[in-house]
């Protein structure tokens, strides 16, 4: 009968890799980053659809390198913003408020009206709206460049299409 081992004299190289990991997490630092830019035509897209894959790819979501504390996303720029569609009738419905500070200053635009006014409002606010409120969401937000029409002035930067 072999007597019982005690904490004392285990063998301590047959469990030396017990309790160790074979991976660790990396946290990515803004000096690592590798940005790319993503070109997306808008034309017949569904906002929100749209803009929640926009918000990710801003964010870095898309990316394993993802580090919620650090800017690790992607530019992103939009052309023909003014052909963006709704879904059902938010056309007619959706409301747009603004408040200029003032008694009486709060006004209200529809979707429609807003897409014959200002196309490219209603991209940024709906991305806008899905990042961070502080001050990484406002960094990450400058990367994001939307476009009525065709052009856009970022030819050198070489963009590739979004893939979603």
């Amino acid at each position: 009968m072999q007597p019982l081992k005690s904490a004392h004299n285990i063998d301590k190289k047959k469990y030396i890799n017990v309790n160790t990991l074979s991976y660790k997490t990396k946290s990515a630092r803004k000096e690592d980053v590798v940005r790319k830019w993503h070109i997306i035509d808008a034309d017949g897209l569904i906002v929100g659809r749209i803009a929640t894959k926009i918000a990710d790819a801003l964010r870095g979501k898309d990316k394993p390198s993802f580090t919620p504390h650090v800017d690790t996303g992607d530019y992103v720029i939009v052309i023909n913003a003014e052909k963006v569609q709704f879904t059902g009738n938010k056309m007619k419905q959706k409301v747009y408020q603004r408040y200029s500070g003032y008694p009486g200053g709060q006004k209200e635009r529809t979707a429609e009206e807003m897409l014959a006014k200002k196309p490219i409002a209603i991209l940024e606010k709906a991305v806008k709206g899905m990042l961070p409120k502080n001050k990484l969401g406002r960094a990450v937000f400058k990367k994001l460049y939307v476009y009525e029409g065709t052009e856009h002035p970022h030819q050198a930067q070489k963009p590739e299409p979004f893939k979603f």
